[in-house]
């Protein structure tokens, strides 16, 4: 599987309605065998259909009888026209049908009347869109201000290359450090001396000394659990370019914590994806914040400069371990730090509340909350993490 899913697109949702589709036709169907269908769709690849169908045959099915229904089912959903056009024209082979079809079983009808029901007859909007690089300014408006959960593959890969190109004017703030200026806090004498040793002892010019801006160092902290799959991607591809020039950590938790900084070398942000998708073992996994950040205090706590370290925390806050270890590392994370900021895609819900154990710890401790489900946000995040920084 890729990171953030980004090649799947929305499979998963397919395959979730043929389940559906086949528990309308009287087969056995839980959430549990639905899941075993998803993990072997996952693990045999959508390169060959005979092999989808295999394994979907093997975890869905699980009596003689219901083998003729499945087979039905399987050619009527999983075809190029209607139902799903845009997805499996992409995902699968495009399959030639016979010239004689064979009859329908009742329940195989029954079961597709009621997916076509469902099915709005208007051509979605992913299938109105060619994703070109011309593309019309509702369509760019559209997606600047889509939640990346709704898009479909092409989207994602456009939004994707899109999200590249946002710049992010990191906060700078005054360093120890001084530099030659015009004006500053005091008389730059070696200078003064220096120069005046050029004109005959005459001094021509008074330079002055001025503190550096220099961006803050930045550590990175980015959840790649399964609730988190899509965003997780397009944040590594945005901060990848946006925090070029920045001092950065860059680590990925989900049921562990992954040191992402080798790969965060590359200048290539597609040979840094896929470089987070070899080292990152845990993707599409639980959430344990709490376990990552001790693993952190333990083994990376160099990564805090003097408290001058902005902490991005990129979560949606569904903790499954311990909320009194999340606060005690929390704690810990903030007191060591300039700014810890929550970046949190839970905020693309108008009436969101942190009322989850994790969230609600998380909201208690962090300095400032953040959206960045869309492009719109995302291009809004420098102004806000600047204020925040500042407070």
């Amino acid at each position: 599987m890729q990171l953030g899913d980004a090649r799947s697109g929305k499979m998963a949702e397919n395959i979730i309605g043929f389940g559906r589709t086949l528990r309308r036709a009287g087969l056995p169907m839980d959430s549990t065998r639905i899941g075993l269908g998803l993990r072997a769709a996952v693990l045999v690849g959508l390169e060959t259909k005979a092999d989808l169908r295999a394994a979907l045959l093997a975890t869905l099915v699980c009596r003689q009888q219901d083998q003729a229904v499945f087979d039905q089912l399987f050619d009527a959903y999983f075809r190029n026209p209607e139902l799903t056009q845009q997805l499996l024209a992409q995902m699968l082979p495009k399959t030639k049908e016979a010239a004689p079809k064979p009859k329908r079983l009742a329940r195989a009808q029954e079961a597709m009347a009621a997916v076509r029901a469902a099915i709005n007859q208007s051509p979605r909007e992913e299938e109105k869109i060619e994703f070109d690089a011309a593309l019309s300014a509702s369509d760019r408006a559209r997606l600047r201000h889509a939640d990346f959960e709704s898009l479909s593959a092409s989207e994602f890969r456009l939004v994707e290359r899109l999200a590249r190109e946002i710049p992010l004017p990191w906060p700078q703030l005054k360093a120890r450090r001084l530099k030659s200026a015009s004006y500053g806090v005091r008389l730059d004498w070696r200078r003064t001396l220096r120069e005046s040793a050029r004109y005959d002892a005459e001094i021509l010019s008074l330079p002055y000394l001025t503190r550096r801006l220099e961006p803050l160092p930045v550590l990175l902290l980015i959840d790649v659990s399964g609730s988190m799959e899509r965003y997780a991607r397009l944040m590594l591809a945005f901060l990848h370019q946006s925090t070029r020039r920045v001092a950065r950590s860059v680590f990925a938790f989900g049921t562990h914590l992954t040191d992402l900084n080798p790969i965060f070398r590359l200048t290539d942000t597609d040979a840094m994806l896929e470089g987070a998708n070899r080292l990152i073992s845990d993707f599409a996994g639980g959430t344990q914040i709490g376990a990552s950040l001790a693993a952190l205090r333990r083994t990376q706590s160099r990564q805090l400069v003097g408290r001058r370290t902005v902490v991005l925390l990129i979560s949606d806050g569904l903790e499954t371990g311990s909320p009194e270890q999340l606060e005690t590392e929390l704690g810990w994370l903030k007191r060591n730090s300039r700014s810890l900021l929550w970046l949190n895609p839970m905020l693309r819900f108008e009436e969101y509340q942190p009322k989850a154990s994790g969230a609600a710890v998380l909201h208690k401790k962090v300095d400032g909350m953040l959206a960045i489900h869309n492009l719109a946000h995302l291009e809004d995040l420098a102004h806000g993490l600047g204020q925040l920084v500042k407070r």
